[in-house]
This record gives structure tokens, C-alpha cells and sequence, in this order.
């Protein structure tokens, strides 16, 4: 099957055109829909890595994710548009983003502000998600980086990823103590294999804000277990942040959940208070941005 997966030029009525990326566990590509009349839109086709199609338990965290994402509905988040299977191979249609990730990204202080206030308003969208008869998901992020955040040619800012995003209401979905993420953004308490919550989102939101500021992350290590020990220990380093943005980074940043900001909203409207002190930065600006990158 695996052979047969890089000969295909198809996933079910999908035209594949190119890979676009690979992360640890999944391979997104370029696709197209074609519908009536010569309707063509692009999308993108995420699908597990070739040695883990055929991973049981993999198939059912992708189809979850997928049945999860699909519930959302907001200008912040990749909208997923469907699940199909072919030849056995699961595979999510998503909106396809024009533009790139931020991973290595540096951003003017203004541009990076408005980012993060994006990404804010889409984590707030992601918190308070609620099933069909209104109980609360309790969706976690749980990997919020630069590589997780997209930008597109016309400025738009769109969350990614959520193969790891958690229903902190269902147990059963994630093995207790299972540490998932990328180290360098990680909160404590998700180190530690504790319960993660929307605080935990906001740690991950502060590091990525200053690293798209300062190009350097707010926790370092050569290896991870540094990078862990500067965690755990409250090692940060926020050189090359002007002190207001500074002040926010450290707060959303603070060992304990409860001393960080009482929402992803109380934390976005402290960015947008910064950002009224600054020259004006929005879609317009990001666009320009992302086109001369």
C-alpha cells in the first residue's frame, strides 16, 4: 500500500499536485476539486505518513481530529471541509492557505502584534467550542508555534494543526502523561503530564509571539532536556522585546496557570491596547509582508 500511496496521482476525486509539507506523523499536498462546469478550486489533502497508514489508532486520532475541526467555523481556523477514504487511506480536505507557515519568521513588532491577536481570537473560537447539545469540548490546542501559524497572500491568519488538539471532557483520547508538542513551547504543566487547559495555549501563544518578534525563543536549550530544565525552571529569555510586549510575554509565560491572564480574550485585549500605541498593522500590512517574503 505504501508503494502504491507514492504512485498516486489521485486521493479519491482529488487531483494531487504537489506536497506541501511533512511533519511527524502526517503529509499534507496540494489537491484540487473540480465540480460542475469547469469549477476548480484548490484545497489541501492531509493524510497520515506513509508508514502509519494502515496504524489503527492512528487512523482514529485523524478521523477524530477531522470530526472535531470540522465542527469550527471561524476566519482564524483552517476550516476542514471533509473526510474520505480511498484504498483504505483516510485522508481531511482543508482549505488551502496561499501563503506559507511563520517557522524562522521575523516580524515588525506591529505586524506581530496583530498576528498574535489573530491567533488569539481563533484559540478563543477553538476554547469554546460546544458539541451538539451545548456541552463544552474543552479543545485544547496543546501546539501552538510558529510552524502552526499561517499567513496568506492576502494577509489572512490561520491556526493549524489540530491532530493533537484535545477534549479535555474525554479521557479516553489522550493517554494520561502523554507529552505531545514541540518542547521549546510547551507549558509546564503539559511537561509534566498534567491537565492541559486554555492557559496552556496562552504559554504557547507568548513564546511564539516573541520568537516572531525577537527571532529567538523565550526557552532554549542545545538539546531538550535544556530547553525542559529553562522551562521548569522560569529561565527566560526576553532580550529584544520592548517592555510592555515583555511585561505580556512574562505574564502569559508564568509557571502557575492561574497567575497567566484569565482568558485568551483578557490576553488579546492586552495585545490590542499595545497595538493602539503603534503604527496601524493589519491584513494590509501583513500581506505586504508575506508577499516580499
Amino acid at each position: 500500500m505504501i508503494l502504491a500511496r507514492h504512485m498516486r496521482k489521485n486521493l479519491g476525486p482529488y487531483p494531487l499536485v504537489r506536497r506541501l509539507g511533512r511533519g511527524g506523523m502526517a503529509e499534507v499536498f496540494l489537491a484540487v476539486h473540480h465540480g460542475a462546469s469547469g469549477f476548480a478550486r484548490e484545497v489541501a489533502i492531509k493524510t497520515l505518513a506513509p508508514e502509519l497508514v494502515g496504524d489503527a489508532e492512528r487512523e482514529r486520532a485523524l478521523i477524530r481530529e477531522a470530526t472535531l475541526a470540522g465542527r469550527l467555523r471561524h476566519r482564524n481556523l483552517v476550516a476542514v471541509l471533509g473526510l474520505g477514504v480511498d484504498d483504505g487511506i483516510y485522508y481531511v480536505v482543508m482549505e488551502y492557505v496561499d501563503g506559507g507557515d511563520l517557522s524562522d519568521a521575523v516580524l515588525p513588532e506591529p505586524i506581530a502584534l496583530h498576528v498574535a491577536s489573530e491567533v488569539a481570537l481563533g484559540l478563543s473560537h477553538l476554547h469554546g467550542a460546544r458539541d451538539e447539545r451545548g456541552l463544552p469540548l474543552g479543545l485544547v490546542h496543546r501546539d501552538l508555534s510558529p510552524a502552526n501559524v499561517l499567513v496568506s497572500k492576502t494577509g489572512d491568519v490561520k491556526l493549524a494543526d489540530f491532530g493533537i488538539a484535545k477534549i479535555t471532557a474525554h479521557a479516553e483520547l489522550t493517554a494520561s502523561g502523554a507529552r505531545k508538542g514541540t518542547y521549546a513551547y510547551m507549558a509546564p504543566e503539559q511537561l509534566a503530564g498534567e491537565p492541559v487547559t486554555s492557559a496552556t495555549d496562552q504559554w504557547g501563544l507568548a513564546c511564539t509571539l516573541a520568537e516572531l518578534i525577537t527571532g529567538h525563543r523565550v526557552f532554549a536549550g542545545s538539546i531538550p532536556l535544556e530547553t525542559m530544565k529553562a522551562i521548569e525552571s522560569g529561565t527566560k529569555q526576553l532580550a529584544g522585546l520592548a517592555p510592555d510586549v515583555a511585561a505580556i510575554i512574562d505574564t502569559a509565560t508564568s509557571p502557575k496557570p492561574a497567575d497567566r491572564f484569565a482568558s485568551l480574550d483578557e490576553m488579546r485585549r492586552a495585545l490590542d491596547a499595545l497595538r493602539r500605541s503603534r503604527e496601524p498593522a493589519g491584513a494590509a500590512e501583513l500581506a505586504s509582508w508575506a508577499c516580499a517574503r
